[in-house]
């Protein structure tokens, strides 16, 4: 039909220019109709949850959120509220991530790595390092809105030194975004960066600061070749050698990130699975705001970086209905 042929035409245009993500558009999708599924499906005794597990890893993001909003149109309930008395554990938390826009799940995050119990760092540093300006800016506004204080001020107060200062720099969501590489100026910013750190006593953290937070990713990814030639030195052992603790790891982040995005997420996954015990939220993070993302590129840089598909990874770390709909965001073994 007609239809059919649009799809499979937008499909791939969607893969000529790249699209990277594994959940797609649902064909026809209609947020009315879904709810009425998702209502059957947690009325009565018992739930259905392979029918949620269908609807929610079938939709894409934009066909998830307006769901909340039908169901309490529909129903006159809060479809949050319903899901969490329905579900439980892993399972509840995931579906409940799935159905809020990016801007407003990131931010919940963010607060919760902040006010929880210890601040994680590395939720901190994941967020700020990896979203567009306008994405930051979105979740600075998300976040005045929701708790009625900024997200700096809330850094400032939970953080301190030189990581908060990367952390302050990272949320103001002013790096320069133009993709143009001027080399000169990338062989400026590898000697600024020696200078600042293997090539004096002691480190001036805010002139790394400064480069890694307000120059591009493009430009910032040729700075990181400069270093290598004039210092002979990955920029990763520098940071290494220079500095400890969170800015240390904060800055390492950092640079990963920007050099090679689902690297540095096929690592986060990978930390988040391995040795005792499953680090369940950074796994549920990433996987949902990756999965319209890049995790086809986080499933490859997956089995080159460990061998094994993210897939059976995630097989073999987590299980029951939590499990099913992870690997809906996964999208396929490789």
């Amino acid at each position: 039909s007609s239809v059919s042929v649009f799809f499979s035409v937008s499909n791939s245009i969607l893969q000529c220019q790249g699209y990277r993500g594994v959940i797609k558009d649902y064909p026809g999708a209609d947020p009315l109709r879904d709810v009425e599924v998702l209502r059957k499906a947690m009325k009565g005794f018992g739930t259905d949850e392979a029918a949620i597990i269908e609807i929610l890893g079938s939709r894409s993001n934009k066909q998830r959120v307006p769901m909340v909003a039908a169901y309490k149109t529909t129903y006159g309930k809060d479809l949050f509220h319903d899901l969490k008395s329905e579900l439980t554990g892993n399972f509840e938390k995931l579906a409940i991530a799935m159905l809020q826009t990016p801007a407003k799940f990131d931010t919940s995050q963010l607060k919760e790595a902040i006010v929880g119990a210890g601040t994680d760092e590395a939720c901190l540093i994941e967020i700020l390092s990896s979203r567009s300006n306008a994405e930051i800016r979105e979740i600075n506004q998300m976040y005045k809105n929701e708790y009625g204080k900024k997200l700096e001020d809330a850094i400032i107060n939970d953080t301190s030194g030189h990581f908060r200062r990367l952390l302050v720099s990272l949320c103001q969501g002013n790096r320069d975004e133009r993709e143009q590489v001027d080399i000169n100026m990338a062989k400026q910013d590898a000697q600024k960066l020696y200078a600042a750190g293997e090539n004096k006593v002691g480190t001036d953290e805010s002139q790394f600061n400064a480069i890694l937070c307000s120059r591009s990713r493009p430009h910032l990814r040729a700075v990181f070749n400069e270093y290598q030639q004039m210092s002979g030195r990955d920029i990763v052992k520098s940071i290494c050698r220079e500095m400890s603790g969170n800015v240390e790891d904060g800055m390492v982040a950092v640079v990963k990130c920007i050099r090679n995005t689902p690297e540095y997420f096929a690592e986060r996954l990978h930390k988040s699975m391995a040795g005792a015990g499953t680090k369940d939220r950074t796994l549920i993070r990433v996987m949902v705001t990756r999965s319209e993302v890049d995790m086809l590129d986080i499933r490859q840089a997956y089995q080159k970086t460990y061998g094994k598909s993210l897939y059976t990874a995630i097989s073999g770390d987590t299980s029951g209905d939590y499990q099913k709909l992870l690997l809906k965001l996964c999208g396929g073994s490789d």
